[in-house]
């Protein structure tokens, strides 16, 4: 019984969450069109998507001082701050200029900084054991909502405002699916107390950390590929004499069902043979596709969006790993914490790379402008491959379960 309504809620909370976080890339999907109706130069682009992880870092750090998503309940939490995401997201409708839509996008940044995080830890109420998979799934959902723009965005006749109006209700929809159809599980954590202190105590960890540097490291390489492959792909079909075609839209949207795939798959593999040695073949695969697809850009069409699906697979597959890992290793009390402060440092180095494509697409073109991403999940390695031997001298190779996890 318990395990049906532990797949229930998971299903529910996946498919909420599919719907919650559409907002996020909503602006980056019609960037062509509102550039024109902004009058934006070029270079102040990059600020719309930049201004979103800047916002949900804002969002995640007071979250972390103020231990919020350890104190509130984590469903009121996540309903609020979707009502609050879907009514920021709108105000781009009202915004004439990049100021206003920057600040528009900051707003909505902030308020999904209450969707994320506390939503991993909801589910993780629900499973102890198979819980790699279970977060894979969530963390799947996410990277699917992530590229509903896009899919909204082809679908609609590129017409930027059905994108902005479809993906606010949707956000919408899901905080009121969560809200009415899910509660907390069986395997709540313990009930936190506010302790200003505590960012500094769960840094201290070493397991803890270094989960939290590969997770940085692999948010180094994410953003940056989700936010500019759009822009890589369509210039490639123009390169083959296919300018102005919506086959980007789709296939940029192809790389977000990808990642869902890879993090669902990714979980189930941490499951079976370790979060690190998982997040492992995930980052060497992402490494070699950001170094080498930008020399793909004259090559047949079938063998550039082969590489650009796998890439999408792997460059999130090893997301859920970070985020299982820490809800095993840091203080039980202050997971909701520990997983905003991960998130928090991880948005705000976002700012850099997605900064960083455009610049060396300038210097060097697009055939290498995706390689600095690879440094990334290399760093990443290294992280995990000193994790797994910090674990092993500790003796904490797995996460002992109660006895009574069998059943969940």
């Amino acid at each position: 019984m318990r395990r049906a309504e532990a797949r229930r809620s998971l299903l529910i909370l996946a498919g909420s969450l599919l719907l919650m976080k559409s907002t996020w890339f909503s602006a980056t999907a019609v960037i062509p069109q509102v550039r024109e109706v902004w009058q934006v130069a070029p270079e102040a682009v990059p600020w719309l998507t930049i201004a979103v992880q800047w916002g949900f870092m804002a969002g995640a750090v007071l979250s972390a001082v103020f231990v919020v998503s350890d104190v509130l309940p984590p469903i009121r939490l996540i309903f609020f701050s979707s009502a609050g995401a879907a009514a920021a997201n709108l105000a781009l409708l009202l915004a004439g200029d990049a100021l206003t839509g920057g600040l528009a996008r900051f707003a909505t940044g902030f308020f999904i900084a209450g969707v994320y995080p506390p939503s991993l830890k909801l589910i993780s109420t629900w499973y102890r054991d198979g819980r790699g998979a279970a977060m894979g799934l969530l963390v799947g959902a996410l990277t699917v909502s992530t590229g509903v723009p896009h899919l909204v965005n082809g679908l609609g006749g590129l017409n930027w405002r059905t994108v902005i109006v479809a993906t606010s209700a949707l956000t919408l929809a899901g905080g009121l699916i969560t809200l009415t159809l899910i509660k907390e599980g069986p395997y709540p954590f313990p009930v936190a107390v506010l302790n200003l202190r505590q960012v500094g105590l769960i840094l201290r960890d070493r397991g803890t950390r270094l989960a939290m540097i590969g997770y940085l490291c692999h948010m180094w390489e994410l953003y940056a590929m989700w936010t500019w492959f759009l822009l890589f792909f369509s210039e490639a079909l123009r390169a083959q004499g296919m300018a102005g075609s919506v086959l980007a839209v789709y296939v940029t949207f192809a790389t977000f069902i990808a990642g869902g795939l890879g993090n669902y798959t990714g979980g189930l593999l941490g499951d079976r043979i370790g979060r690190e040695r998982a997040a492992i073949v995930m980052m060497g695969v992402s490494a070699c596709c950001a170094a080498f697809i930008g020399l793909l850009m004259g090559a047949p069409l079938w063998l550039l969006v082969l590489v650009a699906l796998v890439w999408g697979y792997s460059v999130v597959g090893d997301s859920s790993q970070f985020s299982t890992l820490v809800t095993e290793l840091a203080d039980q009390s202050y997971v909701g914490t520990a997983l905003t402060l991960q998130m928090a440092a991880g948005f705000l180095l976002t700012g850099a790379t997605i900064w960083l494509v455009p610049a060396m697409e300038q210097a060097v073109g697009w055939r290498w402008a995706f390689a600095v991403l690879a440094l990334g999940p290399l760093a990443g390695i290294m992280a995990m491959v000193r994790l797994i031997r910090h674990r092993h001298r500790s003796g904490n190779t797995t996460v002992p379960l109660p006895a009574d996890t069998a059943t969940s």
